[in-house]
This record gives C-alpha cells, structure tokens and sequence, in this order.
C-alpha cells in the first residue's frame, strides 16, 4: 500500500492566500462573491439556444425579389 494522499482524499484548491491572514469568516465571504461574480458571467456568456427549424420552413420557397420596375421591358415589341 502506499501511504501518498488519493486525490479524492486531498480537498480542492479554492483560493490561495497570498498576503495578510484573512479570517474564515473573509474568507468564506470573498469565495461566495467572486464565485457569485463567476456564476453571473458565465450565465451571460451562455448563448441562448436556437429551435431547429421546422420542416416547413425548410422546405418553403423563399420569396421572390420584388421587381424593379426601372428596368423597362427590353426589347419588347408588341
């Protein structure tokens, strides 16, 4: 057997302290706010989902351009 942690043994590395000491109370408080923060931007980020398009529309003829009626008849003779 061998006496090396399990990584399901280790707890997840949340934040890192990197000056002052912190209460666990501040701690606790500045994790719930950035990951709060996190939470919000990731939902923002997220692009809605679009509804497939049905079979009618894709089947359906699109409509026409309309006409332009500067072009005159060209070289209609009647």
């Amino acid at each position: 057997m061998s006496d090396a942690p399990s990584p399901e043994d280790s707890p997840e590395t949340v934040a890192r302290v990197v000056r002052g000491t912190p209460t666990p109370e501040e701690l606790a408080a500045a994790i719930v706010v950035v990951g709060e923060a996190y939470a919000r931007e990731t939902a923002d980020a997220t692009a809605p989902e679009t509804t497939p398009r049905s079979r009618w529309e894709l089947s359906a003829r699109s409509l026409r351009a309309p006409l332009n009626r500067d072009a005159g008849w060209y070289g209609f003779t009647g």
